[in-house]
């Protein structure tokens, strides 16, 4: 039998007794772990920044008017969250002690902080900023924490877990592609119109074609030529705004504390941290998918590591005037699309946010991209994350016991609030920051689904049909799901 191949920095199984290690594939560099060439790195760096920029600046785009910022004051906020989200994406990637995934893993902004914080710091102007910049440190804070214990976790992720958490991810970002194909902005006139949508269509068709016909490095970067070639489309169109460019500063440095010192109200923290659950929840969904995308499967100590850099950046957004941090799930499509999974071409990009921020001037080329353009490429991305999770699922099993009800409950419960926004208005509205996600209550119910017909009850001496890797937490603790 031969040596199982292995990499350098990557726990695998050890070799079968009585092999001879191979010496070259000992001294291989695991893809995760390989520098690339300058341009290459450059390139792809920016290409994974393209794809998610529009979600970084969305939420202070929302936030700022709704406490009564100013547009230029937005405009200062939306700055910042590209400078934070830079920090803590290179906190994920490169990392440092105990702090880092060390994986392809892109931070930025969460969504899931939006709707709180609107109504924590509505219509109080600097004030509503600072509580809601003080909500957000203790928060951040506490997380941090937690994350050793909260990685535990990891045993209750078997695939039939995963592959159900990954589908849901794909499928609830899919609508998001969908209001960018219309445009982005409901109120405006032009939303949903043929003119955006098939803007939107070109773009999909000119990525699908670069796929097909290009090969090496231009393959892979097929949906950075495919926006800038929908962009260059839509010049003529009349759908590229150069006002941002006009109107943008040449230099601009996240002044820390910009809208006073941080106040601390026992409400808005309570409710920052309820989404600081919900984030690190969604994140720990997010590293496995990731870790199976990119052959090195997260073990605890890789979540723990990847939860106490979301954490620590979260914690230092907001002396930049940032917001809360975590995971970009539509980023990890990107990494499944074009087989790059260098986690330093991930870290290239923290450092373009970085700059990004420290000259809007260069924020605002970025944003020249129209979301229809962006809309279209989207579907192919958030699509790519659905289908790994569905590659996952055909891997757990399902005609065995009741694996196909766990996926079909867990998927059914996580579309709801994508199929039926309102379903849960007569709730709490603190209940909301989770059952408005779809990814964090599908994630749960298959998680209790498969603690109670996987576990619970289970005879002491059944066996499984394979035994489990124990170098793979994963696969370890999908042996109650055979």
């Amino acid at each position: 039998m031969a040596a199982t191949p292995r990499f350098r920095n990557d726990a695998v199984a050890a070799p079968d007794p009585g092999t001879e290690p191979d010496p070259a594939s000992e001294d291989r560099t695991h893809p995760v772990d390989e520098t690339l060439p300058p341009l290459k790195m450059f390139t792809s760096g920016l290409q994974h920044v393209a794809a998610m920029y529009a979600g970084v600046v969305a939420p202070p785009m929302i936030v700022g008017p709704a406490v009564g910022l100013t547009p230029k004051e937005t405009a200062f906020l939306m700055g910042a969250s590209l400078f934070t989200a830079g920090i803590a994406t290179l906190l994920q990637t490169l990392g440092f002690w105990r702090i880092g995934a060390r994986l392809p893993f892109v931070n930025g902004v969460s969504f899931a902080g939006v709707t709180p914080m609107v109504a924590i710091g509505k219509d109080r102007g600097h004030d509503g900023i600072a509580v809601i910049f003080g909500a957000i440190i203790v928060a951040s804070l506490l997380g941090f924490v937690l994350a050793p214990y909260f990685c535990k976790l990891v045993r209750f992720f078997p695939p039939v877990v995963t592959g159900t958490v990954i589908t849901l991810i794909g499928v609830s970002l899919l609508p998001v592609a969908f209001n960018w194909s219309q445009g982005g902005n409901a109120t405006a006139d032009d939303y949903g119109s043929t003119t955006n949508i098939i803007m939107a269509a070109v773009t999909l068709v000119i990525v699908l074609a670069l796929r097909k016909l290009l090969r090496g490095f231009l393959q892979q970067i097929a949906i950075l030529l495919g926006l800038v070639i929908g962009t260059l489309i839509a010049i003529p169109v009349g759908i590229t705004d150069f006002g941002a460019i006009k109107d943008a500063d040449m230099v601009g440095f996240p002044t820390p504390f910009h809208f006073g010192a941080p106040q601390f109200e026992v409400a808005a923290i309570v409710s920052m941290c309820i989404v600081m659950l919900v984030c690190m929840t969604e994140s720990t969904a997010d590293m496995l998918a990731l870790g199976k995308i990119v052959d090195r499967p997260a073990d605890e100590r890789t979540i723990e590591g990847g939860l106490r850099a979301d954490t620590l950046g979260s914690a230092i957004s907001p002396l930049f005037n940032g917001f809360m941090c975590s995971a970009f799930a539509q980023n990890i499509g990107l990494v499944a699309m074009t087989k790059v999974r260098s986690r330093f071409v991930v870290a290239a990009g923290g450092g373009i946010l970085i700059l990004l921020g420290l000259f809007p001037v260069a924020a605002s080329v970025i944003a020249l991209v129209p979301l229809p353009v962006l809309g279209g490429a989207g579907i192919v991305l958030f699509g790519s994350v659905a289908a790994s999770g569905i590659q996952t699922l055909a891997s757990a099993a399902l005609e065995k016991g009741e694996n196909a009800l766990i996926v079909a409950a867990a998927v059914g419960i996580g579309l709801i609030p994508i199929a039926a926004p309102e379903f849960y208005h007569a709730f709490p509205k603190d209940l909301l920051v989770v059952l408005d996600s779809g990814i964090s209550t599908g994630c749960v119910v298959a998680i209790v689904l498969n603690l109670a017909f996987n576990h619970l009850g289970r005879q002491p001496d059944t066996e499984p049909d394979v035994e489990p890797e124990a170098s793979d937490p994963v696969k370890a603790a999908s042996v109650g799901a055979h």
